[in-house]
C-alpha cells in the first residue's frame, strides 16, 4: 500500500492588503512546478495552491494563520519558496 507522507510549514499574512489577485497569481505559479499536489489552509477551509480562483477564495486577511501543505517530500523546496513569499508580504511591504 502506497502511503502518501505529507509535509508542510506555517506562515501569517502580514501585508496589510491580505491575498489578493496578484500575489495570489505568484502562488498558483509556484505551485504549478510542484511533482505532487500543494495544498493551503486558512483554517477549516483548504484549497489547491495551483488555482488562483481557489486561492482567493481562501479570504486570507492580514493576520490569517496559513499552513502550506505538500503531499511529496519533493516538493519541500517549493513549499519553503511560497512560505519565503508569504513571509515578505508577497514583497509589497514599504520599508519605513
Amino acid at each position: 500500500m502506497n502511503e502518501i507522507k505529507l509535509f508542510s510549514q506555517q506562515t501569517i499574512v502580514i501585508n496589510e492588503l491580505g491575498m489578493h489577485a496578484r500575489p495570489a497569481a505568484k502562488i498558483a505559479q509556484m505551485a504549478m512546478e510542484s511533482v505532487g499536489e500543494i495544498r493551503l489552509f486558512n483554517g477549516n477551509s483548504a484549497v489547491d495552491a495551483s488555482s488562483i480562483i481557489d486561492i482567493l477564495t481562501l479570504g486570507a486577511a492580514k493576520g490569517s494563520h496559513i499552513s502550506i501543505q505538500a503531499e511529496s517530500d519533493e516538493d519541500k523546496e517549493i513549499v519553503g519558496q511560497i512560505k519565503a513569499f508569504f513571509d515578505i508580504g508577497f514583497g509589497e511591504l514599504n520599508n519605513e
